[in-house]
């Protein structure tokens, strides 16, 4: 049977803007529209600069929109198709050129007659990266930054090659992956579901190539192996001049923990550090926020044009408040915060530093896990180590996987399910705090140690942090995953679970589920030495947590001291 499969073309330039073919070094010509302020006469303006792989003109990037904050506040907006991709030539192939294409793209706006020569860059996840590439580029025009839910490597967060020989790496994010089957085949975008019931899981996307009758070249290229962008870039973006950058990040992103590395290693660099400004929100990776989730048709942006306009200034004003200072120069350096932040359910707030300076660990320990293989609140998460060492175990069954649940992980606030269900199953333990009588504000990074032994050689491991509701709901809160190899496993597996902003409010309890599979967001681990990929033959694994005495499984957070709202 043919895997239904639709393509999407580019569509139509809007009337406000003017497309350009930017000629490249190498003759290839790339799409761009050029959006301008109304009021424009002999004065000229700086330049925001957005280059994606997502059609310039498409509903989903909404770029006409955007413009029209930009373009009101004095800005000229120059929008670009990447090589490769809608109305731009060339090879359609991710990353590659973007350095040499983002210098020679900044090198013509400068040249035009409108310009400055002033440029900033904006835009989320493969137009974030595409910021990063210019500025390893070096062009001196390009003065400022703003690359939102996004990292520099892509590669490694999709981590195809999860171990390559070390004890302990990351599973292979499918999900990831999956993205340049759909995106990077030709100029278009191919829409399709992959059939999950096909074994082995390469021949899902096979079969999805045969049916496109084309094939993502950089998809043959990332699954068999994770490959190093750096060297064919020139120059790792962090070892060029220093430029201001806003880094804004979702709590909810399901690219949040390579970001906010980013983040730090800049905050900690010389030269970097001054001119390094974080902006976080309890927004996903769709820019879903956590007050409306799930989301109803009427506040879909997706969908709602209504919805859409409520949503566009919380997404562009950090952005335009940047250039203001770094490109304009109308506003001092001191008026933007280092760090602008949100806390769940309570509002955002300013600090010096990430996490706040007032904040500190407290760690949950691992209780007696005898009834962590049931439903929730499970076995106890408590304030002090466990004295006598207990242990439990779960079976990882490669023919039944625990389930995801968001079908996208990109915009999981829009669906926001109830995990409880699957902290319900055999194969997943639960541990859950006590109900609380006071807010607990969580504040900076959270992590998990664990004691695990398996009998398969290579397994996996997927946490989750959960806020429970009084009436047994649970949703999301933190997560992160880790791929071990079983004979060369530390005694102590570390899982990072990233950051957080986020208040588990009185009457909910904060609770903790591990398991071993995650599908289909992470290939699942076959509990053998075989390729995940190819393999037929997958078989069941036995994990064993141990937890107090002598292995104090735990997991910690960071909050903030309790103070009157």
């Amino acid at each position: 049977m043919t895997l239904p499969c639709e393509r999407i073309g580019p569509a139509p330039v809007p009337d406000q803007a003017r497309q350009h073919l930017v000629r490249m070094r190498d003759g290839v010509r790339l799409a761009t529209d050029v959006y301008l302020p109304e009021d424009l006469d002999e004065a000229t303006v700086p330049a925001v600069l957005v280059r994606l792989p997502y059609d310039k003109n498409s509903r989903y990037v909404f770029f006409d929109r955007i413009a029209a904050l930009f373009t009101a506040r004095g800005y000229a907006v120059v929008v670009q198709d990447v090589r490769g991709k809608f109305r731009s030539g060339g090879r359609t192939l991710p990353f590659l050129r973007e350095p040499q294409d983002g210098y020679d793209t900044i090198d013509w706006i400068v040249h035009q007659p409108w310009s400055v020569g002033v440029v900033g860059m904006f835009g989320d996840s493969y137009y974030g990266f595409t910021q990063w590439a210019a500025v390893a580029a070096e062009h001196p025009a390009l003065r400022a930054i703003v690359p939102r839910v996004t990292t520099v490597d892509f590669n490694a967060t999709s981590q195809s090659d999860p171990l390559d020989g070390a004890a302990v790496g990351s599973p292979v994010w499918l999900e990831g992956i999956e993205y340049y089957a759909h995106h990077w085949v030709d100029n278009g975008t191919y829409d399709y579901e992959p059939d999950r019931s096909l074994r082995p899981v390469i021949e899902q996307y096979e079969q999805a190539f045969r049916a496109i009758g084309a094939r993502s070249a950089w998809f043959d290229t990332l699954a068999p192996r994770y490959t190093n962008l750096f060297p064919a870039l020139g120059r790792h973006p962090f070892d060029a001049r220093p430029v201001p950058v806003l880094h804004c990040v979702g709590w909810f992103d399901n690219i949040l923990i390579p970001h906010m590395r980013d983040y730090a290693e800049l905050a900690s660099r010389p030269g970097w550090d001054a001119v390094q400004y974080l902006w976080a929100g309890a927004v996903d990776h769709e820019n879903y926020h956590l007050d409306l989730a799930p989301v109803a048709e009427e506040d879909d942006h997706a969908v709602s044009e209504a919805a859409l306009a409520r949503m566009l200034p919380s997404y562009v004003d950090p952005a335009l408040a940047f250039f203001d200072v770094f490109l304009k120069g109308v506003r001092p350096v001191a008026s933007l915060p280092k760090v602008d932040w949100e806390l769940g359910h309570a509002g955002r707030r300013t600090s010096g530093a990430w996490p706040p300076a007032e904040s500190a660990e407290r760690v949950f320990w691992l209780g007696d896990p005898a009834d962590a293989a049931g439903p929730l609140p499970g076995a106890p998460l408590t304030g002090e180590p466990v004295a006598e060492q207990r242990s439990t175990r779960w079976v990882h069954d490669p023919e039944a996987l625990v389930p995801s649940l968001v079908p996208n992980s990109f915009a999981v606030l829009q669906t926001y399910p109830d995990v409880a269900p699957v902290a319900a199953r055999e194969d997943v333990l639960a541990f859950s705090g006590p109900v609380l009588s006071e807010p607990l504000d969580l504040a900076g990074p959270l992590g998990l140690d664990l004691h695990v032994t398996s009998t398969a050689p290579v397994f996996d491991l997927y946490a989750k942090v959960l806020d429970v509701s009084p009436d047994g709901r649970a949703h999301l809160i933190a997560r992160g995953q880790v791929s071990v190899r079983g004979p060369q496993a530390p005694d102590e597996v570390h899982i990072d679970l990233g950051h957080t902003g986020y208040r588990v409010r009185p009457g909910h309890r904060l609770a903790l589920i591990v398991a071993s599979s995650d599908y289909p967001m992470y290939l699942p681990c076959p509990g053998t030495d075989e390729n995940p990929w190819t393999t037929v033959a997958a078989k069941p694994s036995t994990q064993t947590l141990r937890t107090g005495g002598a292995c104090p499984s735990r997991l910690t957070v960071t909050v903030l001291p309790p103070r009157a709202d």
